[in-house]
């Protein structure tokens, strides 16, 4: 049975907004390669060390997910495996998988757009981040931009699904 849900911290602050923006950006490109628009960015003390966005078709890899791939990279840029102090910014909130990334990297804080209420692994379905049963927990705020970031996926979703409504005979 899924967790109640928590209030959602909401602080439209700057810098948050800001990166937000660009993982819309980021989430764009992906829609525009026919892939599920999700971007994100990890960025240390304001500056962004990665960005990525949904590659699962275009690498035939599912675990080619916006948020593993940023952090991939940004291990990559520190030459380090611990993302100690960073933020991972992402359209829409992450996958088990990507929560387990976050947790496996020691990301201190995790910002959200849209909520998943499918497979969401930080609010939505679980709490992953702040498991108190896990060695490392980060700070989770959703809901910063969820209207744009929602509305890029369900754009993508009705193009990609028409419409059922069928006139019977």
């Amino acid at each position: 049975m899924p967790a109640p849900p928590r209030p959602q911290k909401t602080p439209m602050d700057d810098l948050d907004c800001q990166m937000m923006r660009r993982a819309l950006v980021l989430a764009a490109e992906a829609r525009a390669l026919g892939e599920v628009p999700v971007g994100a960015l990890v960025v240390r003390a304001g500056v962004v060390l990665s960005q990525a966005y949904n590659l699962r078709e275009t690498l035939d890899d599912p675990t080619a997910h916006a948020e593993r791939l940023a952090i991939t990279l940004a291990g990559r840029s520190l030459r380090s495996s611990r993302l100690d102090g960073c933020t991972l910014y992402a359209t829409l909130e992450p996958c088990p998988m990507c929560a387990g990334a976050v947790l496996q990297a020691r990301i201190a804080r995790v910002v959200y757009g849209a909520a998943d209420p499918k497979a969401g692994a930080l609010d939505s379905l679980y709490r992953l981040a702040g498991d108190r049963r896990l060695n490392h927990r980060a700070e989770v705020i959703g809901g910063v931009l969820a209207e744009e970031c929602g509305e890029i996926l369900s754009l993508f979703f009705q193009e990609r699904r028409p419409s059922s409504k069928l006139l019977k005979d």
